[in-house]
C-alpha cells in the first residue's frame, strides 16, 4: 500500500511538470512585432515618463534615450517575449541600419518618413536596391497635419508598389502632442485614393485607426490589402477602452487581418505590456491570439517559410 502511495505521488508530479513544460512551451511560441522604433521623431529628455491617455494621467516607465542603451533593452525584451521579428523604423537611417547590422536575422528595416521628401525617394531607391531597408515607414506626416492622399506622398506608395514593401501607416485619431499634429488628418477613408492608385500596396494601419472605428472597418471590408497592427492602444489608453475597440473589430469578422505590435519607442519596457494585453483578453480565443501574435504577420509580410504555430 505505501509503494502503490508513493507511485501515485510520483505519477501526479510527473503529470504536474509535463502540464508546466507544456505551458512553458505554449508561452514561449514566437510574437512577430509589426511596429518598432529606434526613438521617437523629436527630442525628449531621458527619463520622460511613458505616454498615457487620456490626461490628466502619469506615464509609469521612463525613457531610455541612448540608442545602445535603447537597443540592449530591446533585444532583451524581445528574448524574454520571444519576439523573432520586428519591423523596425527610424528617423536616422543611421540608427536603424546599425540595429539591423548588430541583429540582422531580427529587424525589417525601413524608414520613418515625417516630412515628405526627407528622406527623398531616390535616396530611399538606393536603399532599397542596396538590401539595407525592406519595409516603409512608419509614414508620420499626419505628426506634420499632412493627411495620407498629400500629393507630396504620392511618390512614396509608387516606390513602395514598385519594390512590393510592406508599408506602415500613422493615420488615426491621436498621436504625439505635436504643433502640426491634425487628427482631422489621420481618418482612414483618407486612404482611399491611396489604395485605389496602388492596388498591389500592402499597406497596414497603426492601432486600426484608432478611435475611427467604424470608417477603418469600412476601408478593410472594402480594400482586402488592408491590414492593422494594435500597438500604442495595448498600453496608451485604458485597458477597457482597448478590449472594447479590439472586440469590435474581432465581431466584424476581421480577427485574421491584425496584428501586434508594441509601438516601441523610448519605453522598451511596455513590449511586455503590450503582450500581456493580447494575452489576457478574454474574448479571444487561443487560435485568435496566435493570428494576431504571429500568423496574420507571417501571411502579409509573405513569410513562406515560416513555420505554421496556429496549434
Amino acid at each position: 500500500m505505501k509503494t502503490l502511495f508513493v507511485l501515485s505521488i510520483l505519477f501526479l508530479a510527473g503529470l504536474n511538470a509535463y502540464s508546466q513544460s507544456k505551458s512553458e512551451v505554449q508561452e514561449q511560441q514566437p510574437i512577430i512585432d509589426m511596429h518598432m522604433h529606434t526613438g521617437l521623431p523629436h527630442k525628449i529628455p531621458a527619463g520622460t515618463p511613458s505616454l498615457c491617455r487620456p490626461e490628466p494621467c502619469e506615464g509609469d516607465v521612463p525613457a531610455t534615450v541612448d540608442p545602445t542603451q535603447l537597443l540592449e533593452k530591446t533585444l532583451k525584451a524581445m528574448n524574454q517575449y520571444h519576439i523573432v521579428r520586428g519591423f523596425l523604423s527610424g528617423v536616422d537611417l543611421a540608427t536603424v541600419n546599425k540595429w539591423k547590422k548588430e541583429a540582422p536575422e531580427r529587424f525589417i528595416a525601413a524608414p520613418f518618413i515625417l516630412k515628405p521628401g526627407s528622406p527623398g525617394p531616390e535616396k530611399l531607391r538606393q536603399e532599397y536596391e542596396s538590401g539595407n531597408l525592406s519595409g516603409m515607414g512608419e509614414i508620420g506626416t499626419q505628426l506634420l497635419g499632412v493627411s495620407p492622399n498629400d500629393p507630396e506622398l504620392e511618390p512614396y506608395f509608387t516606390l513602395a508598389e514598385e519594390f512590393d514593401l510592406p508599408v506602415l501607416i500613422h493615420t488615426l485619431g491621436i498621436g504625439p502632442y505635436m504643433p502640426g499634429f491634425r487628427s482631422a488628418a489621420g481618418n482612414p477613408l483618407l486612404l482611399e485614393d491611396v489604395l485605389v492608385h496602388h492596388p498591389k500596396l500592402r499597406l497596414y494601419v497603426e492601432n486600426a485607426g484608432y478611435p475611427y472605428k467604424e470608417e477603418m472597418i469600412a476601408m478593410m471590408y472594402q480594400y482586402p490589402q488592408l491590414y492593422a497592427d494594435v500597438s500604442t492602444i495595448t498600453w496608451v489608453i485604458p485597458r477597457t477602452a482597448f478590449y472594447d475597440y479590439l472586440e469590435a473589430f474581432i465581431r466584424a469578422g476581421l480577427g485574421k487581418r491584425l496584428m501586434f505590435g508594441s509601438d516601441q519607442m523610448v519605453w522598451p519596457e511596455k513590449i511586455g505590456k503590450a503582450v500581456e494585453a493580447i494575452k489576457q483578453a478574454p474574448f479571444l480565443t487561443k487560435e485568435q491570439k496566435r493570428d494576431i501574435f504571429y500568423n496574420n504577420a507571417k501571411r502579409f509580410l509573405r513569410l513562406e517559410d515560416a513555420e505554421d504555430v496556429s496549434n
